[in-house]
């Protein structure tokens, strides 16, 4: 057998404390345990490392300088491991539209911490996030969330109507919300923004066209099969020959969330990030 980390911490507290009570409280052990975790230290070094009285707590030579070296040893081992949990890499897991502003700058903020930061595009962030293929997930749909993730709103969006350039939308001067309220609609259900639901009075004969990613989606309203509606950012990010982007007056904006796992606990390099978020 050899010296493990927990024999040095153990005797580190045990000196500290000079008292095998409140170093066992300290290293949350009883205090039988850390007497055997002391005395297979001894055997391991094969001298005796402290003064055994009913008085006084003392160290022989070789216990003072044990002490010395076990304290270096443990800063080593703690400064390496910060160090290397600051340069974790986390996987950030997003749909279509990544938010390029808000990421930019958070991304500059936790690689200044000496973190990183990997992207990855995902059919469904929220399967992703499950499946443990990435720490984080940014989305925009507000969904029900089971017990073991957790979520944050980290900002919000104005939306636009998206529609075929032969639909008479197309050239509309001024489009309001409710106007909307009855158009065939496309629906992307896994990471859209919108359903029939994003009206106050849902048309309950309203036809709505599903579908489950954005690629799909814009395909749909460039064949004339429904209205879209999306966060504007989409204007500059997802041009389409077949699609034209309209300004609503007064749609509702729409929101972006950060989720996460929070059981098991978060690794620390997740927990810094969302420090900053």
């Amino acid at each position: 057998m050899d010296i493990e980390v927990r024999h040095l911490r153990a005797y580190v507290a045990l000196c500290e404390e000079a008292n095998y009570t409140r170093a066992a409280a300290r290293l949350h052990l009883s205090q039988p345990a850390l007497t055997r975790t002391i005395q297979q230290l001894e055997r391991l070094v094969e001298c005796r490392l402290i003064e055994r009285t009913s008085r006084r707590f003392d160290l022989t030579d070789e216990g003072a300088e044990l002490l010395e070296h076990s304290r270096r040893i443990i800063g080593d081992i703690e400064t390496v491991q910060a160090d290397l949990r600051m340069r974790a890499t986390i996987e950030v897991g997003f749909s279509w539209l990544l938010p390029d502003a808000w990421f930019a700058a958070i991304r500059t903020r936790y690689e200044a911490l000496g973190g990183r930061i990997s992207l990855r595009r995902v059919e469904d962030p929220m399967a992703a996030l499950d499946d443990r293929s990435i720490d984080i997930a940014i989305h925009r749909n507000d969904i029900w969330l089971p017990h073991h993730l957790e979520s944050r709103e980290i900002g919000s969006e104005q939306r636009v109507l998206a529609v075929s350039v032969h639909s008479p939308l197309a050239t509309a001067v001024e489009v309001r919300w409710a106007d909307l309220a009855h158009f065939p609609l496309v629906a992307n259900t896994v990471s859209g923004t919108t359903n029939a639901e994003s009206w106050d009075s849902p048309d309950p004969n309203r036809t709505v066209i599903t579908c489950t990613n954005f690629d799909e989606w814009i395909e749909l309203v460039a064949a004339e099969r429904g209205i879209g509606i999306v966060p504007v950012l989409a204007r500059s990010r997802a041009p389409h020959p077949g699609v034209v982007y309209v300004d609503i007056v007064d749609a509702p904006r729409s929101h972006i969330y950060l989720t996460w796992r929070i059981k098991p606990t978060p690794l620390r390099s997740v927990q810094r990030f969302l420090m900053l978020v």
